[in-house]
């Protein structure tokens, strides 16, 4: 009969979020030792690794992947009974991981967040910030419990709801070319000159959309951060598509304006992305409560 503990339940899962022992160890407040210790014991006891040992680093083999989220679970379900026996069904406690791609991250994290931060002050939030296929590869791995991305999404697992519609703006620099014509048509992008966000980016697959709808033009240049595109089209490197909201800045100073291009659908919605198979304890619940 297995006798799987909570305390080794914590170190797999802790060492499937970060990677490794040490990691794991820091984390849950335990001597390396300790945690090694752990995890050898549930392997022993399950007869099998949950980890592929690969230069120093322990990667979620095939049975962990599948375990993860159980034992996710399991330990979720715990807090749960501990704070509902102890009377204290008013204060949450714990930790959330969200992801957001770039423009959520960056630009919307208040609105996302602000409303659950303030109503449980004890929830710790991890938030890490990436384009949108990583941040969908995240939930799907069970790394990150929700996520908050602009991009269209599909796969059987997730579950895809709307939360806000975005807007991107064709943008240039004052002294552009495109800029001084009182009114664009198609035909005028001809030969232009973009700069893109990255593969994957769903900042990426709108502008590509678009582009679709234009003459040929000329990719010079694909960067990560919306920041640094910002940058370089000020600079007058080239043209680009962004987000209405991050903009907002730029376009009020006249270091940037807004090509008015009404032929092109340039139209997107924000979305919360969930795993069908994931667990919702009371804080997941709360934060979905609170982005509704």
């Amino acid at each position: 009969m297995l006798n799987v503990s909570l305390r080794q339940l914590d170190v797999f899962v802790q060492i499937a979020l970060h990677g490794s022992v040490r990691a794991a160890a820091e984390r849950l407040h335990l001597t390396q030792p300790a945690a090694s210790m752990a995890l050898a014991e549930m392997e022993r006891q399950l007869d099998a690794p949950v980890f592929d040992r690969e230069r120093g680093r322990l990667r979620l083999n095939a049975r962990g992947r599948e375990l993860l989220p159980l034992a996710q679970e399991l330990l979720e379900r715990h807090a749960e009974f501990g704070r509902r026996a102890a009377g204290n069904t008013e204060a949450l406690a714990g930790e959330l991981r969200i992801g957001t791609s770039n423009t959520v991250g960056n630009y919307r994290v208040g609105e996302l967040l602000g409303e659950f931060v303030r109503a449980h002050p004890h929830v710790a939030i991890r938030l890490r910030v990436a384009n949108t296929d990583n941040i969908a590869a995240a939930v799907l791995d069970h790394s990150l419990e929700v996520g908050c991305v602009e991009g269209p999404v599909t796969h059987p697992l997730l579950e895809v709801h709307p939360w806000r519609d975005d807007l991107l703006l064709v943008c240039a620099p004052p002294d552009h070319p495109l800029a001084k014509k009182r009114s664009l048509k198609p035909e005028h992008f001809a030969g232009a000159r973009w700069v893109l966000r990255e593969p994957g980016s769903a900042t990426r697959t709108t502008a590509e959309r678009a582009l679709a709808q234009l003459p040929p033009g000329e990719t010079v240049m694909e960067l990560d951060q919306i920041e640094a595109i910002k940058q370089a089209v000020t600079a007058g490197l080239g043209i680009a598509c962004l987000p209405q909201v991050a903009v907002t800045d730029a376009l009020a100073t006249g270091r940037l304006v807004a090509l008015k291009t009404p032929f092109l659908d340039l139209q997107r919605k924000l979305s919360i992305l969930l795993h069908r198979e994931k667990y919702r304890g009371a804080v997941l619940e709360a934060f979905l409560d609170s982005v509704k």
